[in-house]
């Protein structure tokens, strides 16, 4: 592990340390963000509601507060997704994750999902702040996955995700690899869902991920510190 990953931080900062869970107190905040400051974690992943929260416990700290929108499900408009959005770039939020409308997409209604993507990451980059397009690729088709990276190409996304870690499953190597095959290398793959172990951070990495998001980050990183 130690030729992948030649030290902690590098492998600290690769990841997004998540608390989606909807029964999450304001405690649970307060020790993912403590966390994520004692090991270097990149970003907090959190819904948007405790953006405002997350900025406060971490300010003074490099750790970004990245806000999910329209999570888990994507089924919102596009008006109400980016008013999401804007509202939690307003609270803090440094990074977006959003989640496409999946029926529109097998819809096969391309046109509305790069206008969606494109009202979110316009968003984001007036405001200087990273955008992530969430797939959820265990409900699509490779040629669904494939359709999407090609929208990604022409609206360019910082990154393009796997999962919300809620569908009925999550990152794999192969879609991460399909990904990252398909997309321009100026946009960056985060593998979610389901990395719980070293050897699965690991296997993401090598397949193209330059992100990953855990609920076991920290779980990961004690495994490493004992290599």
């Amino acid at each position: 592990m130690k030729s992948i990953f030649p030290t902690a931080k590098s492998l600290a900062i690769l990841f997004d340390h998540t608390q989606l869970r909807p029964y999450a107190q304001e405690q649970d905040f307060v020790t993912l963000c403590n966390e994520s400051k004692a090991y270097g974690f990149k970003m907090v992943a959190i819904n948007s509601v405790q953006t405002a929260l997350c900025k406060r416990l971490l300010s003074g700290t490099p750790v970004h507060v990245g806000a999910a929108i329209s999570f888990p499900l994507g089924q919102t408009s596009i008006r109400t997704k980016r008013y999401e959005t804007e509202q939690a770039i307003l609270e803090g939020a440094d990074e977006i994750d959003y989640v496409i409308h999946i029926g529109k997409l097998k819809d096969k209604d391309y046109a509305y999902i790069q206008r969606e993507m494109q009202e979110i990451v316009d968003a984001c980059r007036q405001a200087s702040v990273t955008s992530k397009v969430i797939f959820e690729n265990c409900f699509l088709t490779k040629e669904e996955k494939i359709a999407l990276c090609g929208i990604a190409n022409q609206v360019g996304p910082d990154f393009i995700k796997t999962s919300t870690g809620f569908g009925s499953g999550g990152a794999t190597v192969e879609d991460v690899r399909l990904m990252r095959e398909n997309t321009d290398p100026s946009i960056l793959v985060k593998a979610a869902g389901g990395i719980r172990t070293l050897a699965d951070a690991a296997a993401m990495y090598q397949a193209g991920a330059r992100r990953i998001g855990s609920t076991a980050s920290v779980k990961i990183m004690e495994e490493y510190n004992k290599l």
